[in-house]
């Protein structure tokens, strides 16, 4: 008869350091932002999109014209490619089209 009871006794004890064992792993497992592999990616996709960016605008920069007497909706450079279309380079690198009416005159001064 002891050994019933003791053994009830410590099948609960394990149970319970068990589940608190499971609940710990589970909701250290619920916030990844916190974890390295999470901030390394966050920083490699950042990294990638200055490389796309810079990339992009160097291509533009030589291949279209730039027009000058605009910018963009939030401050970009305008530029023309060959077949007259108005673009900018997002913060992704990725080509922005605008229609004439869009563009921004700079101010003057």
């Amino acid at each position: 008869m002891f050994n019933c009871i003791a053994m009830k006794k410590i099948l609960k004890v394990a149970l319970v350091a068990t589940g608190i064992f499971s609940f710990g792993r589970a909701y250290a497992h619920s916030m990844p932002q916190d974890s390295i592999k999470h901030k390394v990616s966050k920083t490699a996709k950042t990294v990638g999109h200055a490389t796309a960016h810079a990339a992009a605008a160097a291509d533009a920069a030589v291949t279209d014209k730039k027009y000058d007497g605009k910018y963009g909706p939030e401050g970009q450079t305008i530029y023309i490619n060959k077949h007259s279309h108005y673009f900018y380079i997002s913060k992704t690198g990725h080509r922005v089209y605008l229609k004439k009416s869009q563009l921004r005159d700079k101010p003057t001064g």
